[in-house]
């Protein structure tokens, strides 16, 4: 079945609770765990102006689809076609995100604990229709997002997808992820070549993010990282699947936010592979095949998993 868009739907699973806002951009609003003397935020709370405004941007988590970052000046070229973006996000000078996150979903199904949204897009712009879906799945310890594209054309499409989660910065958040190296960028946030990424990500304390300004894609995260909040004496595990082998890392200065976004390819992956480059993650997907993956967020309270107190990553029953 399928019902109307709606503002905020709620899904609880004991003292874990979970707002989804299908009509802004199929964003999560809030994902939050009530504590014996404190409800965790284990998300950046949206507003209720937020909501109101349709502000994809303020939610707590938006998804990624039909790809992920921006695609220099909004255009490329597939299979001996030119495809022309317009601009969303002006003035900046790029496409950025895809379509899901300025577009209403559509909710499929909805119980206590799990829900199902939608996005159709007609051929446009994008000269490729495709079908996305969310699944969100609440534990009482952890958040399970499946997340889905349907080639629903008669060509073959390029594709990427991921999600964009912003977490509370606090003055000792710090992040932890096995990562490999990081695309260096240019003025305009765009990639440049691959270099030695900062070192405090692979080290066993983490990358201090109060004191980080990073906008970047790195390589080789083995689809798992870690945050840590010493004054909550809490922290979240980030897990994903296949085939998000990237993870983009958004530390804006002087922000109450940060992002660690897992994702399927590097930013502007679909110019890049035309240009011949092998290793930007860009995946192609034939006319009906689907592309699927699972993002996982597992809170918990102690040090983290480098201290061994971290649960991890299991599918709920």
């Amino acid at each position: 079945m399928t019902a109307a868009t709606t503002d905020i739907v709620t899904l609880r699973n004991g003292r874990a609770g979970l707002h989804v806002a299908p009509a802004v951009g199929g964003s999560i609003a809030r994902y939050w765990i009530e504590g014996d003397r404190r409800t965790f935020e284990w998300l950046r709370p949206a507003s209720r102006q937020a909501i109101a405004a349709r502000e994809a941007g303020e939610m707590a988590c938006y998804p990624l689809v039909p790809f992920s970052n921006r695609i220099r000046q909004g255009r490329f070229d597939f299979a001996g076609r030119r495809v022309e973006l317009p601009l969303n996000q002006l003035p900046e000078p790029h496409v950025t995100h895809g379509h899901g996150w300025q577009n209403p979903w559509s909710v499929a199904d909805a119980g206590a604990d799990h829900l199902t949204i939608e996005y159709d897009h007609a051929a446009d712009a994008w000269p490729f229709p495709y079908r996305a879906t969310q699944r969100f799945k609440l534990a009482p310890d952890a958040l399970f997002v499946d997340m889905e594209v349907v080639n629903r054309g008669a060509v073959r499409m390029p594709v990427g997808l991921g999600l964009h989660p912003y977490f509370i910065r606090t003055p000792l958040s710090r992040l932890t992820a096995a990562i490999e190296r990081m695309w260096r960028t240019d003025d305009e946030i765009m990639p440049i070549d691959l270099v030695e990424p900062p070192s405090g990500l692979r080290q066993s304390e983490g990358l201090a993010l109060d004191g980080s300004a990073l906008d970047n894609c790195f390589t080789g995260w083995r689809r798992r990282a870690e945050i840590v909040w010493p004054e909550w004496n809490a922290h979240l595990t980030l897990t994903a699947d296949e085939p998000l082998s990237f993870l983009v890392v958004y530390t804006p200065p002087g922000q109450d936010h940060f992002c660690v976004e897992p994702v399927s390819h590097c930013t502007d992956a679909f110019n890049l592979a035309n240009a011949g480059r092998n290793d930007t993650g860009m995946l192609v997907l034939d006319p009906g095949a689907r592309l699927q993956t699972r993002i996982a967020f597992t809170p918990g309270f102690g040090g983290g998993a480098n201290d061994g107190r971290s649960r991890r990553n299991r599918s709920p029953s």
